[in-house]
């Protein structure tokens, strides 16, 4: 009989690219695999088992449900228990304390990202994060394994525990087509957020001859209001929320794709993560990539002749970035071509499940050591 594992999230959606597409699926094929979801209903998809928990919206609301998702984390009864959420980190020492194996998965550097947040007054953000980063270190090193998605993030997370791994979002390598419409658009697929600098991209607008094609979920929602007042909003094309499979056909209908991420603390200024799915996206579907000069992303994009780099908050660099890729459609071609020929090669997800695989057996054997 296949070990039990079982993935927990709070706040992200049950088919979180990273954690149901890529771990869960990667994983259901030797294991026997459950997801705790909010607020979803209990059903099968691909191998995966998932269970719903009621947990009501709200960063403070989300605190008061941590009972129901240890209740049906204990009805589960997995050997390994595999968390996605800092709030989830109690439950992770009461699992601990039961002899269960409890792995965290840090998407982002949370120290730094709580210094970010608006939400949060500048003096009460330090306060918070000082206090959140005395909190992790106690319960990180107690934990089995943790894994995160860049070196910077890793190499902090490994001065807490040794048995810390990086689990980079290379993509899930798709057939498709090869690109077919160079018209005089450009695109941004994912969260829409004040971070990926949407209002500079849209101030950008008029000095170019294009058409901006945004789809994804707003958070918050009054940030769209704000960016629908912006002149230029009429050259923006807002087509909602897309299924992620239909994701890479939507990239294709674009020239080029827009990746401008705020040079922030939790993505190491300029440094730069890792964890961000959209550059890899844009590389698949083959069309070059404008994206923040973050050293780690010139690496990747530059590196490979696939895109340019630029500083974001520069709104003139923005628009000579878009009208070079316009105005030259064969050097936009190509790049798009180096692009997906560097995912293939060095940049896709079986690379990272095979890390992944061997973090698990290695967990799995030692408990089989431990267990004689």
């Amino acid at each position: 009989m296949p070990v039990k594992i079982c993935h927990i999230t709070s706040v992200h959606p049950v088919y979180d690219v990273r954690i149901f597409y890529k771990e869960c699926c990667s994983l259901a094929k030797k294991y026997d695999v459950w997801l705790i979801a909010p607020n979803v209903e209990d059903h099968l998809k691909d191998g995966v088992h998932i269970a719903g928990v009621h947990i009501a919206k709200g960063r403070f609301k989300r605190l008061f449900y941590q009972r129901s998702i240890l209740k049906k984390a204990r009805e589960i009864d997995a050997t390994i228990y595999h968390l996605h959420d800092p709030e989830l980190l109690p439950i992770g020492l009461k699992l601990k304390r039961k002899g269960k194996i409890v792995i965290f998965d840090s998407h982002e550097d949370v120290p730094q990202q709580l210094l970010t947040k608006e939400w949060l007054p500048k003096r009460v953000a330090k306060l918070v994060s000082r206090c959140y980063a005395f909190y992790e270190r106690h319960s990180l090193k107690n934990f089995n394994a943790l894994v995160s998605v860049t070196p910077s993030i890793v190499d902090r997370l490994r001065t807490i525990n040794s048995n810390t791994y990086q689990i980079t979002n290379f993509p899930i390598i798709k057939t498709t087509n090869d690109y077919h419409e160079w018209g005089n658009s450009v695109c941004f697929t994912g969260g829409i957020s004040v971070k990926y600098m949407h209002e500079n991209i849209i101030n950008a607008l008029s000095k170019t001859n294009v058409t901006y094609r945004l789809a994804g979920p707003c958070d918050p929602l009054s940030y769209m209001k704000k960016l629908q007042v912006l002149p230029n909003w009429n050259r923006v094309q807002y087509d909602g929320v897309i299924p992620h499979s239909e994701c890479t056909a939507y990239i294709q209908k674009s020239s080029v794709g827009l990746a401008l991420l705020d040079y922030l603390p939790n993505v190491g200024y300029k440094k730069g993560s890792l964890g961000v799915l959209k550059i890899f996206e844009y590389m698949q579907a083959g069309i070059p990539v404008i994206a923040t000069d973050f050293d780690l992303w010139k690496e990747i994009v530059e590196g490979n002749d696939c895109g340019i780099c630029i500083n974001p908050h520069d709104i003139n660099a923005i628009a000579n970035a878009i009208n070079y890729f316009i105005e030259n459609k064969e050097i936009a071609r190509q790049k798009g071509q180096n692009g997906r020929i560097a995912v293939k090669n060095k940049y896709s997800w079986p690379t990272q499940e095979t890390i992944l695989f061997n973090i698990y057996s290695s967990l799995v054997e030692r408990n089989k050591k431990e267990g004689e």
